[in-house]
């Protein structure tokens, strides 16, 4: 009889990952934190077409970016271990982001109301970035004469990449994409998305890895990969921080726009 095959927790960066060297970067910075805080770690193979639904229902994550709003809807809460710090200066070394309504470079549009009437495309209506930070964005445009704001819904589109809501990123790894596209309106800021880990990771691990993350920005040999993240460092999650997600959820069921339209 073969001997019984040992597995590991998975780690997986799957939401921000849309080039070979934003890949290759994650990869790094994950396998460091493995090693670093002493917990083995199976860093997923991206190329797996495994959908984020699916990762994040998974019982062995082990250091796994969540989107804290599907992570604020569960019951059932992984851990939180750390959230990044973005470096550009529009996020004001806080561990936030916005999300970016985009128009095609050579479109006519202008501003965010030249593209009322017209399509919307978003990922998925449980992701903040690509549904929920757009709906409450748009509260304020909608009046009894005007309860939907555009004539068609692209979507689910499910990964960041169809629908390019995350610009930082892609103009310093996917520049001639990004070059595509042009900014009418940006979002208030949300937390960023945590790392975050299944209860069968015993609490002594998870602080290890907690406290890996929050060491890597003093790591000499990870600088360059901080630098191609795009981040500064990694802070602590207080969980009452992501129940912003539901609140913004619940403003826009409150004002009769339960969906975006």
């Amino acid at each position: 009889m073969s001997p019984p095959v040992e597995t590991f927790p998975v780690a997986s960066a799957r939401m921000y990952s849309w080039s070979p060297s934003l890949t290759a970067a994650w990869q790094r910075l994950l396998q460091w934190v493995s090693a670093r805080a002493g917990v083995s770690l199976e860093v997923l193979d991206l190329s797996d077409p495994v959908s984020l639904d699916d990762l994040w229902a998974r019982e062995d994550l082990g250091c796994v970016f969540m989107c804290g709003y599907p992570w604020a809807l569960r019951e059932d809460r992984p851990h939180l271990l750390a959230a990044p710090v973005p470096s550009p200066p529009r996020y004001g070394g806080k561990p936030v982001y916005v999300t970016d309504f985009i128009v095609r470079a050579d479109s006519v549009y202008r501003t965010l109301e030249d593209t009322f009437g017209g399509s919307l495309a978003y990922s998925a209506e449980h992701s903040h970035s690509g549904y929920n930070a757009a709906r409450f964005h748009l509260l304020p445009y909608r009046t009894p004469s005007r309860p939907t704001l555009y004539g068609r819904l692209l979507g689910p589109l499910h990964r960041q990449v169809p629908v390019i809501d995350a610009l930082d990123l892609l103009r310093r790894h996917g520049s001639e994409r990004a070059e595509r596209v042009r900014v009418v309106a940006t979002t208030i800021t949300a937390p960023s998305a945590p790392l975050v880990a299944s209860p069968m990771v015993e609490a002594a691990s998870r602080e290890r890895l907690t406290s890996a993350l929050l060491e890597a920005h003093t790591a000499p040999e990870l600088a360059v990969t901080l630098d191609d993240l795009l981040l500064t460092r990694f802070v602590r999650v207080n969980p009452a921080d992501l129940e912003v997600f539901l609140e913004r959820q619940r403003a826009a069921e409150a004002a009769g726009y339960p969906k975006l339209a």
